[in-house]
């Protein structure tokens, strides 16, 4: 799945997903765990640091996502970071060291380290806005008395990391076509910012090569957020006109987790890395540490010498483990995709049933296995009457394969009776205005349900702090739940309401995904004006 495609579903996506070390996998399966324990119950004895605290880890299925821990760090990177640990440095001569050392490897003009992509992205907006003129910086996000103030950002990479640029201060300006860009460029246009897809490859209307020729004369930068990429070298991005290149440390160089990489032109980066800490300024609450700069290093380093090959055969193999377990359970088929592109770019396993065969949908599997131990973080999806799991091997461990193939076979080779899809008779009228308090973790909001209902389906209107948006449920009974999508440029948020109808009103949860759970009260609206006949006047009045 591409990137940008992953971004889109992040907030609908049910947390499912995390890391399990191949030792506690092991040894789960060789004393006869259950594989499908109650996260209330006793946390199963994995010798992970993790235990201590009471949080259980999970085998990732999913690839490199950072709320559940990126990457597994390379043994080259760890071991970087302890050894840099036990010394002191003066982080300008180590920035410049890590730079030409960047370059070297690459062959990029320069490199630098920072504390995440989405930090790195900031700091060369920075860069930009200010020309690497310190009495600018210092002033950021108030940007009165700037040159440059505006960022261009064609419709097709605006997306929820644009944020680190939007810290800064600037007019994001959003085009759609080259003759958009071209009118939007002025003497404001600080930087061009894309996000690394296929819209920016050669032959697209809007490709990087386009972008860099109607950007080249003006002498306004081009950078590409790569995050998720694998490392090029060469490197594509700056091959097609890219001033700067961003990478995650944590996804597939599998450097530190707080760590990005940038690449491109020297006197562009060096500006960057004077709006980063240890340097005051707006980048000063991104501090990297010498660990994290010496780790990344030794993940480049790594990256260079890495058997990918070798690497790629591995994933396969555990594919085929979990492929040869599961097409024993009749019914059930599964394909291999080995993806082309650059982002997550690893073996995927869709595993595939009919839903009424099995009675268990891949979405139910994967929530079931996000909350039963051993767990694990894993794909679910459903088409018409077929559903599947969708297994990504890049960040699967040694052992994990077994672990996992026997979850899926124990769980659909359980009978289950046909879903019985009547829905209880709704237990009162709930059309009408509510009221709604949102009860958040530090605070209150006022909120709006405007409702109509046929039966036990709702739909209508929520009208939350910023927005008006279409809302669709369900009441069975006394149960109502409510699904509404607030969406911005680059930006949205799930609301799932689930509550209970009680003398008139109802209460409970929201669920709204990475920003977890809040609490809401909905009363419905009391109209007080009297009723009273409404006269029109033939014509203006005679008095005021």
């Amino acid at each position: 799945m591409k990137r940008r495609e992953i971004v889109k579903q992040l907030s609908t996506i049910p947390f499912a997903g995390g890391l399990i070390s191949a030792a506690a996998a092991t040894q789960a399966a060789a004393n006869g765990l259950p594989l499908s324990t109650p996260l209330d119950k006793k946390p199963v004895a994995t010798g992970s640091i993790y235990d201590s605290i009471g949080v259980d880890p999970i085998i990732n299925c999913r690839g490199t996502f950072t709320i559940i821990g990126g990457s597994v760090e390379r043994p080259e990177v760890v071991n970087a970071m302890k050894a840099a640990s036990g010394y002191f440095v003066q982080y300008d001569e180590l920035a410049y060291g890590v730079g030409k050392r960047l370059a070297e490897l690459t062959g990029a003009e320069w490199g630098m380290v920072s504390s995440g992509c989405a930090a790195g992205l900031k700091h060369v907006t920075a860069a930009c806005v200010t020309d690497g003129n310190p009495e600018k910086l210092i002033r950021i996000p108030n940007l009165t008395g700037f040159t440059k103030t505006e960022v261009i950002i064609p419709k097709h990479s605006r997306n929820v990391y644009d944020h680190a640029l939007r810290n800064i201060g600037v007019t994001i300006i959003t085009v759609d076509s080259a003759e958009e860009l071209k009118a939007a460029i002025n003497s404001r246009t600080a930087l061009i910012y894309l996000m690394a897809s296929e819209e920016t490859m050669p032959g697209q209307p809007l490709s990087t090569e386009v972008i860099a020729q109607i950007a080249k004369p003006h002498n306004i930068p081009i950078l590409i957020d790569a995050a998720a990429e694998v490392l090029t070298i060469p490197n594509v991005h700056l091959a097609h006109g890219a001033t700067v290149v961003a990478y995650s440390g944590g996804k597939a160089i599998c450097g530190p987790q707080c760590a990005g990489l940038l690449l491109g032109k020297k006197d562009l980066l060096m500006s960057a890395w004077q709006a980063s800490s240890p340097h005051h300024g707006p980048g000063r609450d991104n501090k990297v540490g010498k660990e994290e700069m010496m780790g990344m290093l030794a993940g480049v380093e790594a990256w260079t010498k890495r058997d990918h090959a070798a690497e790629w055969k591995v994933w396969l193999s555990y594919l085929d483990t979990i492929s040869k377990e599961v097409t024993k359970v009749a019914g059930v088929t599964t394909k291999v995709f080995e993806p082309t592109e650059l982002s997550n770019k690893s073996p995927v396993l869709n595993v595939s049933w009919e839903v009424n065969k099995f009675n268990i949908t891949g979405e139910e599997v994967a929530e079931l296995f996000a909350r039963t131990k051993p767990r694990v973080a894993i794909g679910g999806r459903t088409e018409g009457d077929v559903t599947s799991l969708s297994i990504t091997t890049g960040q699967m461990q040694p052992g994990n394969d077994k672990v996992v193939a026997q979850r899926i076979v124990a769980v659909l080779s359980e009978k289950r009776p046909a879903k019985d899809d009547t829905m209880p008779a709704p237990g009162g009228n709930v059309a009408g205005l509510w009221d709604v308090t949102m009860e958040f973790f530090s605070g209150t909001s006022n909120h709006q349900f405007r409702i109509e209902q046929d039966g036990n389906w709702l739909q209508g209107l929520h009208i939350s702090d910023f927005s008006n948006n279409e809302l669709v449920g369900m009441i069975e009974g006394n149960e109502i739940k409510i699904r509404t999508n607030y969406r911005a440029a680059g930006d949205g948020i799930t609301y799932l309401f689930s509550g209970q109808l009680n003398n008139g009103e109802f209460s409970g949860s929201v669920y709204m995904g990475e920003y977890q759970t809040a609490k809401f009260k909905a009363r419905k609206r009391v109209y007080k004006l009297a009723r009273k006949r409404i006269v029109i006047p033939g014509g203006p009045p005679l008095a005021t």
